[in-house]
């Protein structure tokens, strides 16, 4: 499958807000940093998967209460609270991506290295709690 120009600058500015994210908050909560992060994420989802189908994302049912906490923890960041801001985004983004975790989960386990270590007997019961999958009774 090959991606559009607009999609593979869209990934970069989603990665690079990943990355500003991830080093505002090694900086013990850089506010510019963590502002410049959220302002890349995004700008960038919408390049990814498209202005209609993000607002749609945002905007469904059972997310209000993930997209609310996002973006009120985005709205805390700007305003200067950034460790408030953080943990209540962190929540929001659990609520809105929370379901692509065992996705992520199993794509992992099909790596050589950490799939060999993500399926060790206690790591692998840890991972599916903590990633929500459900365990099929046998």
């Amino acid at each position: 499958m090959w991606l559009s120009d607009t999609q593979k600058i869209g990934i970069a500015l989603v990665a690079f807000g990943i990355f500003f994210q991830f080093l505002g908050i090694i900086l013990l909560f850089d506010g510019p940093l963590l502002a410049l992060g959220n302002i890349l994420f995004l700008s960038g989802l919408p390049l990814i998967i498209g202005p209609t189908k993000t607002f749609y994302f945002f905007s469904r049912r059972e997310k209000w209460r993930g997209t609310l906490c996002f973006f009120g923890g985005i709205l805390l960041v700007f305003i200067k609270w950034p460790v408030t801001g953080i943990c209540v985004e962190f929540i929001g983004f659990v609520g809105l991506f929370g379901s692509f975790f065992p996705v992520i989960l199993q794509a992992l386990r099909q790596t050589p290295i950490i799939g060999t270590f993500l399926s060790l007997p206690y790591i692998r019961q840890a991972a599916d709690k903590l990633a929500g999958v459900r365990q099929s009774a046998v």
